[in-house]
């Protein structure tokens, strides 16, 4: 090779950081529109693009009226002058992200209203990919929007009464999701009426954080970067589990669905707590005291293994993984402890589950 012939220069590929999904969730008339568009006309300095559903299942109250330049739906991505994209759908809005992407740099985060009467469970599960597979959008969390002045009936009876039937109400299931919660419409109510609700909310998901608001008016930053499907955010998960452990016995009410907390000792071993796991979430394992199959609806926790590593494991149904966390992490406080909310939870059966299948690996090990 001559000496002046100089080595091409490799080209860098770009690689850009997957953008966070927010799933907007709420009963028929909770506010979730009037929060979207507000973020569509107030100035906040934030990119954000948003999808609304054009019509909620067989209520034409939940028609969304997406903001245009003259106040018309929009039904392509319409770029508005305080910097959001927005665009209304009638699906759950895969296809719409999908379409979405072409525009990529142009936005920051993605919020996505589901309709009032969707679980938005299956949703959630759509977005929240491994991220070794290297896709263009991660699940950041959820939000679940309800009406103060309404929500105490619609909470009345969060499972149907007859004996055996667990068929959740829509309402119910969007609270047991939620991670961030807005409690709307305060200005409505007195503050009786919302302690008395904050009660329900509690005494079915003990564990996300309860904001409220008036004309769905809130601080930005607390329903964006929440970070509730990433490892980054175990110190949070683990604050949350220790909260709940002090709400524990204190939420009466009579309720099918409920949050629990269950201690896993430290040291466990990983085969023993996946064989948990997948008992109670693949193989209807678990029942209450009364016989009846308990379904987990949300999981989370932060876990010590026997060979010293830690880990943060998250689930939404029948979905879960394990994330990583750094052996360094010395911020973690010790012990190992995981929420689970669910349909039917008997905290003894739990523990009691838990203990067959660490003996159980226990066994497996002395005998070899």
């Amino acid at each position: 090779m001559d000496s002046d012939d100089e080595i091409p220069s490799l080209v860098t590929a770009t690689t850009l950081d997957p953008v966070p999904v927010t799933i907007i969730t709420g009963y028929l008339g909770s506010g979730k529109t009037t929060l979207l568009n507000y973020i569509l006309t107030e100035q906040h300095n934030k990119k954000i693009a948003v999808i609304l559903n054009e019509f909620g299942e067989g209520d034409t109250m939940e028609k969304s009226i997406a903001v245009g330049e003259k106040g018309n739906l929009c039904e392509e991505w319409l770029e508005l002058q305080n910097g959001c994209l927005c665009c209304s759908v009638k699906d759950n809005g895969v296809k719409a992200i999908e379409n979405l992407m072409s525009k990529r740099g142009k936005f920051d985060y993605i919020l996505l209203e589901t309709t009032g009467l969707a679980d938005p469970g299956p949703i959630a599960k759509l977005f929240w990919i491994d991220t070794e597979l290297g896709s263009d959008v991660h699940l950041d969390g959820i939000v679940c929007v309800i009406d103060s002045k309404n929500a105490n009936k619609h909470l009345g009876n969060s499972l149907l009464e007859e004996p055996n039937v667990d068929i959740v109400n829509p309402s119910t299931r969007q609270i047991a999701l939620a991670d961030i919660i807005l409690i709307n419409k305060v200005d409505l109510v007195d503050r009786s009426t919302l302690e008395t609700l904050k009660i329900k909310i509690r005494s079915i998901n003990g564990s996300s954080e309860i904001i409220e608001t008036t004309n769905s008016r809130i601080d930005l930053n607390k329903i964006l970067d929440l970070k509730s499907y990433s490892s980054s955010n175990s110190l949070r998960v683990d604050e949350m589990i220790r909260n709940v452990e002090s709400l524990e016995g204190k939420t009466h009410i009579h309720q099918n669905v409920a949050t629990v907390t269950l201690e896993v000792p430290d040291g466990i071993f990983r085969s023993s707590l996946d064989n948990f796991v997948c008992q109670i979430l693949w193989e209807n394992m678990l029942k209450d005291g009364r016989g009846n199959t308990s379904e987990i609806i949300r999981m989370k926790g932060v876990i010590r293994f026997a060979d010293g590593s830690i880990a943060m494991i998250q689930s939404v149904y029948d979905m879960y993984e394990f994330q990583e966390l750094s052996n360094s992490l010395s911020e973690v406080p010790p012990g190992s402890r995981i929420i689970l909310i669910g349909t039917f939870l008997d905290k003894a059966e739990l523990s009691c589950l838990l203990t067959k299948c660490i003996d159980s690996e226990n066994e497996s090990l002395s005998c070899k």
